[in-house]
């Protein structure tokens, strides 16, 4: 699986490919991550990227150009039609679901603006999808592009050290979607505060119904939207609709 990063600042993704977890796919060659700098493939002296926009306004416009021949590098060297992605605030909203098709894809060339943005011509030829991750401004593309890469690399086999650690994330729709219980772990009692008696009892069926309500309670009032979701595709059973009915 190879992802390909045009960005301005390359050097941002140094940290993240080589500390944490998710370091595991990058090394073992699972994760292909490389880079390719606009700038390199701009002219002139200062080999500019950027300029001010058509009909005036505030900030700089990154140009089509240099974009369109990192592209074509990219394109070159893969040698596939591997979908180009512009993380954007009018984007879908990158959800597990979103994360779960691209952990089984060969990749993406993942492209990161800067300053108000891309020139509109080069979206509109090149762009194939666009992703958000909030209705927030960030100051490019490359924390979204983090997230993504780090969402897919610990859904690779061998990455996480339990291998069903991920089946029990927050949002896994091929579980029922919604969020997690809570988590303890020593000392039983912390600044007076103990431990759910539940979990020290060794009773399994006791303890999965526990965590079972708090995933419901928790999901019912944060998440009311992810209950109405499990519930439309049926993985609710009587037991959970008892429990929520009672709230």
């Amino acid at each position: 699986m190879r992802f390909d990063v045009v960005t301005l600042f390359p050097e941002l993704f140094a940290p993240f490919l080589t500390a944490g977890i998710a370091r595991r796919a990058f090394e073992s060659g699972q994760l292909d991550v490389r880079f390719s700098n606009p700038r390199d493939h701009a002219s002139g002296n200062y080999r500019r990227v950027d300029e001010r926009p058509f009909g005036g306004g505030p900030g700089m416009v990154m140009m089509a150009e240099p974009l369109a021949v990192a592209l074509e590098q990219i394109r070159a060297q893969r040698q596939d039609n591997a979908p180009v992605v512009l993380f954007s605030p009018i984007g879908a909203r990158l959800d597990h679901t979103a994360v779960q098709r691209w952990s089984s894809s060969e990749g993406a060339v993942l492209l990161c603006g800067r300053y108000e943005g891309l020139d509109q011509r080069f979206i509109d030829t090149h762009v194939d999808e666009q992703i958000s991750l909030g209705d927030f401004v960030l100051s490019g593309g490359e924390i979204p592009a983090i997230a993504l890469l780090d969402a897919v690399a610990r859904l690779q086999p061998g990455v996480l050290s339990d291998p069903q650690s991920h089946e029990f994330d927050s949002f896994n729709v091929s579980l029922d979607g919604l969020l997690d219980c809570p988590h303890y772990t020593r000392p039983e009692v912390w600044r007076g505060s103990s431990v759910p008696d539940v979990l020290l009892s060794g009773h399994h069926v006791n303890i999965e119904r526990w965590r079972r309500d708090q995933r419901l309670q928790i999901t019912a009032q944060y998440r009311p939207d992810l209950i109405a979701q499990a519930r439309d595709r049926g993985l609710l059973n009587v037991a959970d609709e008892a429990l929520l009915a009672k709230r």
